[in-house]
This record gives structure tokens, sequence and C-alpha cells, in this order.
């Protein structure tokens, strides 16, 4: 079994993508200007308990534009600051597939027409991926790879029903089936640290993620945001969330457990700034890492260990 992916004790997206596309490979992170059934009025009103009012898009470009310019605008910035000639299109905020479909054509045909574009990646739930949508996806994916990001979180009922996320298990294990019929590759969001959850609880939801056929997983600390109803739950000493060496060690113990063939997209996530309650240590991201890599190194640990 691999212990080593290029220097790295767990099967980062980074080696991945240099394997597949023989180079170093970044995301450019677009806005479709859509919205989430949790936001309007179709499941709620409020979204997900942790979900900003940018619906986890932040970071991404402006949608008043159109996507050519918004592809173009980053990799502006991006391209000033090192030499990188592929990217991924990646659509983030709100639910991406919760639209008319074509809409959806009409934006995700303009992404991956883009030369310097290798692959599209679109956010979206389980729940909004009908017959009309996995036809479009499966025909995308013939000219380009697409990828689905699905925002799972957790695998336990009354976690799920706390957060709101609006949809049963058995829901995103017919989703995962039908995109991986059509070749579809499937990336996961878990979040580790929600309110309720013990250690055992995450370790169940990833040794769940090991049996689904998945290709990628996302590891994204809780973060407490301004404006979210999490936040006010935070702030009147409902939960407590993980100090650093906490969460360091919580996510050795995931990617021990998880399958080395999955591939690791994400560690602990970006909460923006201006946003960012609680941890405060998690925007120092790059320190986090170096703290994970070398303690591995010290605990000679690697993805996979601990599967049986």
């Amino acid at each position: 079994m691999q212990k080593n992916w290029n220097g790295k004790p767990y099967h980062s997206l980074d080696y991945m993508l240099r394997e597949t596309f023989g180079e170093k490979v970044y995301k450019v992170t677009l806005n479709g200007g859509m919205s989430c059934p949790n936001r309007d009025g179709k499941l709620g009103s409020r979204g997900c308990i942790f979900c900003s009012a940018g619906g986890s898009g932040d970071f991404a470009a402006d949608a008043a534009l159109s996507v050519t310019e918004q592809i173009d605008s980053q990799i502006a910035i991006l391209s000033a600051k090192r030499p990188i000639h592929k990217y991924i299109a990646y659509f983030q905020a709100y639910t991406n597939t919760y639209a008319p479909v074509e809409y959806l054509r009409k934006i995700f045909t303009e992404a991956i027409a883009h030369p310097s574009v290798v692959a599209l990646s679109i956010g979206t739930r389980p729940d909004c991926l009908g017959d009309e949508v996995l036809e479009l996806l499966d025909e995308l994916n013939q000219v380009k790879p697409v990828w689905i990001e699905l925002g799972l979180q957790t695998i336990h009922e009354k976690t799920a029903q706390y957060i709101r996320r609006g949809y049963r298990l058995s829901c995103f294990e017919e989703a995962v089936q039908n995109l991986r019929e059509r070749g579809i590759d499937v990336i996961v969001h878990t979040i580790l640290g929600l309110p309720g959850e013990s250690e055992e609880d995450i370790l169940e939801t990833m040794n769940y993620l090991n049996r689904q056929n998945i290709q990628g997983i996302k590891l994204q600390l809780l973060h407490v945001l301004k404006g979210t109803d999490l936040a006010d739950d935070y702030l009147n000493g409902k939960f407590q969330v993980y100090e650093r060496e906490e969460y360091l060690n919580l996510l050795i113990e995931c990617l021990e457990h998880l399958d080395p063939s999955i591939v690791i997209h994400r560690m602990t996530g970006d909460g923006p700034e201006k946003l960012l309650i609680a941890p405060l240590w998690a925007s120092r991201k790059r320190e986090v890492l170096n703290l994970l890599h070398h303690e591995m190194k010290v605990r000679d640990s690697w993805q996979g260990k601990r599967l049986q």
C-alpha cells in the first residue's frame, strides 16, 4: 500500500492533479448566481445552520460578470503570482444545479469551453440532481472531466436535522449511484466538529464513505461564521469548537481510517477572516498543514493505516 504521495502521507489533490494533467492545476471559483432550496422557501428560508449569506461562496468571483469574464479575472490574479496553465472551473456558491437545465447548459458549457479549463467541478445537493441535470452532466463529462461535490456533512440523522440539511441519507446514496453510472467523479463534503458529534460518530461517517463509490473527500473543520444560526448557538455556549491540537489528532484519525484511493481535496477549509468567529487559529491554514505533516511523520502515520 502506498504510504507516500509525492512526499505527503495522504492522497492529496495536488498529487492527483499532477498525475492526471502532468502539472500543477489551480481552481477558479465561480458564481452561477443560483440560490438553494434551503433558502428560497422550498425546504427552508434560513439555509443550513453553518452557511454564511454568501452560500459558501465567499471567495467566488463576481456573479455580475459572465462565466468567461469570471474565469479570466481569476486567472489574471492567479497567474500574476505564479506560472499556471491549467485550471478547474469550480461553481461553489449555493446549489449549482438548482436552476432550469437550459441555464445550467449555458453556464457549464461556457466554463468547459474555456481553453485554460481542464475540468469542471460543481458543488450541489444530492436532492438537486434530476434526470435532465444528470443527462447534461453526462454530456459535459464526455468533453472534459466533470466532478460533482456533494454536501453530506454527516451520516447521522440527528445532526443532519440540527444543521437543517434537508434530505435523507438514502437520497445521497441514490445520487452517488446515478453519478457513478455515468462515470462522473463524486467528491463528498464532510464537517468535523458538528455540535453533538463524538470522534466515534465522525469515524463512522468516514467508514461509511469508504463503502460508497466516491473519488474524493473534503474534511472541513467546523467554522462559526457571523450572521449564521450556528453563531447564535455558539455565542450562547451550546457547544465548543476544537482546539488546534484536538483537531489535528482527529484529522489524523480520519486519514488513517480513509481508503487510500480516496483523494483528499481539503483538510481544514477557509473561513473568511471578516466573518470568522471561531476557531480563530483556523485562519492560519499553512501553519495547520505544516503541523499536520510534521505530526504524521513523527507518528509514522499515513492515509489508510488503520483500514481493516
